[in-house]
């Protein structure tokens, strides 16, 4: 687990502070293994199916592929959000899942940095102590200097780096993020992405779906779903039956016959 300490308010911070930040490491290693994963909504076409992969604390992970091929989808499968039509995930060790979303809200007229305050103030920090820690948080994404605007003054941009900073100070095993470039110019969008690849390698599992191939091209491992699309959308050949194993499961599992999404070099991805 890490912890962001220090950052004065009027101070600039950069996204290059993030590499001294003092963040302190995961206490035990965790892992999400997910094993033979399909999906489909009801009356709808198959999303993917024989998705298997391990995730690591310390790695960077973009879930890829074309608009409605179940980038969000897996998201919310790897929180627990949404059961899995056929397979398992195992989430060992992850005690806490933080997730941004693509369409950042808020409460309009609270500040910038009541937002980021609010998750600190709920593990039971006094406002003085939370204060440093969220101006940190928030320097990390280039955004003290919006401290005081209410959220309703924010760009796009600043109210998804906003979402950021605010999941930052939630401190996340896991912390999924959805399209986190959408809405940025590429020297920010740089910036960012490298601030998640910093708090991945201080213990973390991030996980980023992105269309945006420099975003995917920051990550360690990437999960294409377009390489696990069915041949037969409207069918594809998982028993519905294998949902009743969905969730979380224990124990090791044994490799997939299929590919797994994190065995194939990232170089060799279309």
């Amino acid at each position: 687990m890490f912890l962001i300490r220090g950052g004065r308010r009027g101070k600039a911070a950069t996204a290059k502070s993030a590499s001294t930040a003092e963040i302190s490491p995961a206490a035990s290693p965790m892992r999400v293994v997910g094993e033979g994963l399909a999906h489909r909504f009801p009356g709808t076409d198959v999303l993917f199916e024989h998705l298997s992969f391990t995730l690591e604390a310390g790695r960077t992970v973009a879930i890829c592929g074309p608009s409605g091929c179940g980038k969000s989808t897996l998201l919310s499968i790897l929180a627990g959000w949404e059961r899995p039509w056929a397979g398992t995930v195992d989430r060992g060790g992850v005690r806490r899942v933080g997730w941004v979303f693509q369409n950042p809200y808020g409460v309009a007229e609270r500040t910038a940095l009541d937002h980021v305050v609010f998750p600190l103030l709920a593990q039971g920090m006094r406002r003085a102590d939370a204060e440093p820690q969220a101006l940190e948080a928030m320097g990390l994404f280039e955004l003290e200097y919006a401290a005081d605007r209410p959220f309703a003054a924010l760009s796009g941009g600043e109210a998804q780096r906003l979402m950021l900073a605010r999941a930052v100070c939630a401190k996340p095993d896991m912390l999924l993020v959805d399209e986190p470039t959408a809405q940025l110019d590429t020297r920010t969008a740089h910036s960012v992405s490298h601030v998640l690849g910093n708090l991945a390698g201080h213990g973390m599992i991030v996980v980023v779906a992105t269309h945006d191939r420099d975003t995917r091209d920051a990550c360690q491992q990437v999960i294409d779903l377009a390489d696990y699309a069915p041949a037969d959308p409207a069918l594809g050949d998982s028993s519905p039956a294998d949902s009743a194993q969905g969730g979380s499961s224990l124990g090791d599992y044994a490799p997939a016959e299929h590919p797994t999404a994190d065995s194939t070099p990232k170089g060799e991805r279309p």
